[in-house]
């Protein structure tokens, strides 16, 4: 047996697991626990819009300050 792990829209998820349901031995794992809630997702979205260059920094500038403070 394989698994498989799929990601599709919302507005298609009712008919994707009721035609998988038919299917024997075939087991659904409605794992929500990792998902990200869409407001969030739409707040990050927004938030890279909105930035500017000036607004980041290099990983290492990021590092280093991260240093700084926590070692």
């Amino acid at each position: 047996m394989r698994q498989l792990t799929v990601t599709i829209p919302d507005d298609f998820y009712e008919t994707f697991v009721s035609f998988f349901k038919h299917i024997p031995d075939v087991s659904i794992d409605e794992n929500t626990a990792n998902e990200i809630p869409l407001w969030q997702q739409e707040m990050v979205l927004e938030r890279m819009k909105n930035a500017k260059p000036e607004d980041y920094i290099s990983w290492e500038d990021f590092e280093k300050e991260m240093d700084k403070k926590w070692l």
